[in-house]
């Protein structure tokens, strides 16, 4: 009797050495996929052009390197092609650069929310992103704000993209410029700009109480944090009491605290490091959180370089009190 030799690999190797393919290529997949940070993904990606370019008018792109576990809804270049016609030329200008970076950074929250994340979702929830406003989730349609998730979970190695359909708006977002920053800039100073903005009354007359005045509208530059009529209104009496002028050197310091003696603008402010203490007139200094909310001490920062002939204001949702 012949006995011949069964060439054909045991079945229970067969499947590990497929196991250890499969292994492999895994693993291959998933190096790939977290290769790159968000900002070189989405170069790679190819139809993120338009986003790449408004980042990096905005000063941004550093940000999104360098930031850990970030979630960005990023539109496509067909989503600002959308826009109304003229409002992509406006928005990199360099004067609407506040404009721009409270967009861009309403499309970035400051933690990791997968595609997993988001199926965990019951009808609809609310994240807190980078500007400070919420952005709303709804799961029926995968709704992001006003646009559709189209493809989710592109990984990087700092965080996760989303690809949206549209590109999202924030709240309370300023008018656009039509004039270039010079002439934009050159309209007028602190004091006046705060002036016409017409939410500042309380300010600009205690500012005036304070002799201050003279001061902002001189050659600076200047960085104001500027708190509202309703931030003023917070105070209740106190803000008579401050008016009065026995009290006037306890005002000036009040007042000089919200001012930096420089230029900071939003894009500088999120490069800053989250808690960093940045000196102010008053000789005092004020901390910046950069991470989530956008706050200044503890007063939040709801809208972002308004600028004027000699610097750049800030609007605060309440008083800095020095310590």
């Amino acid at each position: 009797m012949m006995f011949h030799r069964d060439r054909r690999r045991p079945r229970t190797h067969m499947k590990t050495f497929k196991s250890v393919i499969f292994f492999a290529a895994t693993l291959a997949t998933v190096a790939s996929a977290t290769a790159a940070d968000i900002v070189d993904t989405a170069i790679g990606a190819g139809n993120f052009k338009t986003l790449i370019t408004a980042v990096q008018k905005a000063g941004l792109e550093s940000s999104l390197r360098k930031g850990n576990n970030l979630t960005v809804f990023a539109p496509t270049d067909a989503a600002f092609a959308a826009l109304p016609k003229g409002t992509l030329e406006k928005l990199i200008q360099p004067n609407n650069k506040g404009a721009l970076t409270q967009i861009l950074t309403f499309h970035v929250l400051p933690k990791e929310v997968l595609g997993a994340n988001l199926d965990r979702v019951k009808s609809k929830t609310n994240f807190e992103t980078l500007n400070g406003a919420n952005l709303t989730f709804e799961k029926r349609g995968a709704k992001i704000g006003n646009a559709r998730i189209v493809t989710r979970d592109i990984l990087t190695d700092n965080g996760v993209i989303h690809v949206i359909d549209a590109v999202l708006l924030p709240p309370n977002l300023p008018k656009l410029n039509d004039a270039d920053a010079s002439e934009a800039r050159a309209d007028g100073n602190l004091v006046e700009v705060a002036q016409g903005a017409g939410q500042f009354k309380t300010l600009i007359k205690a500012v005036q109480t304070a002799g201050l005045a003279k001061t902002l509208m001189g050659d600076g530059p200047f960085t104001v944090f500027a708190p509202n009529d309703e931030a003023f209104a917070k105070l209740g009496h106190t803000v008579s009491d401050l008016l009065k002028p026995e009290n006037r050197g306890t005002l000036t310091s009040i007042l000089t605290y919200h001012v930096l003696p420089t230029e900071v603008l939003a894009a500088n402010v999120l490069r800053l490091q989250d808690g960093a203490h940045v000196k102010t007139v008053n000789g005092k200094t004020v901390r910046i959180r950069n991470k989530g909310t956008l706050r200044v001490n503890n007063s939040r920062i709801i809208a972002t370089d308004v600028l004027a002939s000699n610097g750049v204001i800030h609007v605060i949702d309440s008083i800095l009190m020095p310590h």
